[in-house]
């Protein structure tokens, strides 16, 4: 069904995950440990993905469960730990806040996505989808603080709460709009775009990445 899928939408995917965990890796200072990890799980979900295990949710749910807990685990695993709270100590606020330019394409993706009948129009900005505003605002925020400190922490930390909220309501409305057993919106055109390749890297990967940038920027800032 993916076959007829135009080269750029993979590309634009494809892009959107070095993207992250290029920002990921350098927000890190190039820590090894998360090389490995990412890696591991980026190469394990590409071949779940590529052999259709995500593409039958409700004759196999466990089968989503190993598409976004794994990494909710983690993080909360680095947050209590502290192995995972010397980590997150150690991470670069500048690349965490530029790694949501990445939002950009994921939203123009989204929009491809939509129109081959993958997603539904809500999961857009044109239904209710206000991600790209994080993805727009992103290096504006980088620049007036980080650069020319023009903002105080105060708006950097109220951008972060703002901009996760965006995420949460997403994260909702697509799962909410998955062929799941709990399924809400969507039914003429479900969310099925998120069980092929490389689209399950958006689950498993890219959203849990932005996620984690939020909650430690905000520790981080409520810290300082």
């Amino acid at each position: 069904m993916l076959a007829d899928l135009p080269t750029y939408l993979y590309l634009i995917f494809g892009f959107s995950v070095i993207y992250v965990w290029y920002w990921l890796y350098k927000a890190s200072n190039k820590n090894k440990t998360y090389v490995l990890i990412t890696a591991g799980w980026i190469l394990l979900q590409s071949i779940l993905g590529s052999i259709g295990f995500y593409q039958n949710p409700i004759e196999n749910p466990v089968a989503f469960a190993l598409l976004i807990p794994p990494t909710l685990i983690l993080i909360v695993t680095l947050f209590l730990t502290q192995k995972g709270k010397n980590f997150i100590q150690n991470l670069d606020l500048e690349s965490l806040t530029l790694l949501h330019t990445v939002r950009i394409p994921v939203e123009i993706g989204f929009l491809w996505l939509f129109t081959a009948g993958l997603i539904p129009e809500l999961m857009t900005f044109e239904g209710r989808n206000f991600d790209i505003i994080a993805g727009l605002t992103a290096q504006i925020v980088y620049f007036l603080y980080f650069k020319k400190a023009l903002i105080s922490k105060k708006v950097l930390l109220l951008w972060n709460i703002v901009m996760l909220g965006f995420l949460l309501n997403i994260v909702v409305n697509a799962l909410l709009s998955a062929p799941l057993p709990f399924q809400q919106f969507a039914f003429d055109q479900p969310n099925i775009g998120i069980l092929y390749f490389p689209f399950n890297l958006l689950p498993s990967f890219i959203v849990p990445a932005v996620l984690f940038s939020h909650l430690v920027a905000i520790k981080k800032l409520l810290q300082d």
